[in-house]
């Protein structure tokens, strides 16, 4: 397919956001090839989720320089929104435990419509010029035809893609969120996000809460996104083998506070991006 996705290669020397209490995070350098799989790997408070969301555009970096897929940031920090997708990250893109499997679905799809304005992109088709005439009814019923098929296609690509089975859920479709085990939780964020198809894929605290099985499993998901073309960064407390690692180091104490509250600052900020 043409429009299927490719990596985003994320290079970064020197960089680091500090908010108004402190340093998130900073000195971290990283050259990750388009479609790797990288592991943002530190202890809690190390500032794991501030980089994650600063290398996705949501927060803006204060020194070094960092480009993601060609685009430097913080200069082209909406585009870098753009073909980035966030997966589950705390306090900023969270699913609702009170909501079904479809209903995040169908609103996902929803937000696609609104916010992606490239040509002949999903739920974007419109009726051919020839089309404005008294048969518009019609076309119109095509466009829309179009559209639905285009979101069913897209859907089901990226439920496959994240390894999320419908069928085996407990009330498949209607399955409640609270009602999910952790790892299923982790593939339908993954398959909300790739709906999007971008070419960079950010997931936090991969392995927490899961079970030595269920982390193997976990990073077979997201080594499968790589492996299909899309640049995934994912945070950890312990990298596996054949990931490209970056670590953040503990908490530094600063003039005007810690690590910890500047990460706090940063993920109220960015959870306005």
């Amino acid at each position: 397919m043409e429009d299927s996705p490719y990596g985003a290669a994320v290079t970064a020397e020197g960089f680091g956001h500090r908010g108004p209490r402190g340093w998130a995070f900073r000195s971290v350098d990283i050259a990750a090839e388009p479609g790797a799989l990288v592991a943002v790997e530190g202890p809690s408070g190390s500032g794991r989720t501030s980089l994650l969301l600063t290398l996705t555009g949501r927060m803006r970096p204060t020194e070094g320089r960092c480009e993601v897929g060609g685009l430097q940031l913080p200069r082209r920090m909406a585009a870098v929104r753009r073909i980035s997708a966030l997966g589950p990250v705390p306090d900023v893109s969270e699913l609702d435990p009170a909501l079904t499997v479809a209903e995040h679905l169908r609103e996902r799809v929803l937000l696609r419509r609104r916010f992606d304005g490239s040509p002949g992109a999903l739920l974007r088709l419109r009726p051919r010029p020839h089309a404005m005439t008294h048969a518009m009814p019609r076309s119109l019923s095509w466009s829309r035809a179009e559209r639905s098929a285009a979101a069913r296609s897209r859907t089901d690509e990226a439920l496959e893609a994240a390894g999320v089975d419908l069928a085996t859920l407990p009330k498949g479709r209607h399955t409640r969120v609270r009602d999910l085990e952790r790892l299923e939780t982790l593939r339908l964020s993954v398959a909300l996000a790739l709906i999007g198809r971008p070419r960079l894929l950010a997931v936090d605290d991969t392995d927490l809460k899961l079970s030595d099985t269920d982390r193997t499993e976990a990073w077979k998901l997201l080594r499968s996104v790589a492996d299909g073309g899309t640049t995934v960064l994912a945070v950890c407390s312990q990298a596996p083998e054949g990931t490209t690692v970056v670590r953040t180091t503990s908490a530094r104490t600063t003039a005007g506070g810690t690590t910890e509250e500047g990460t706090a600052d940063a993920l109220a900020e960015a959870g306005r991006v």
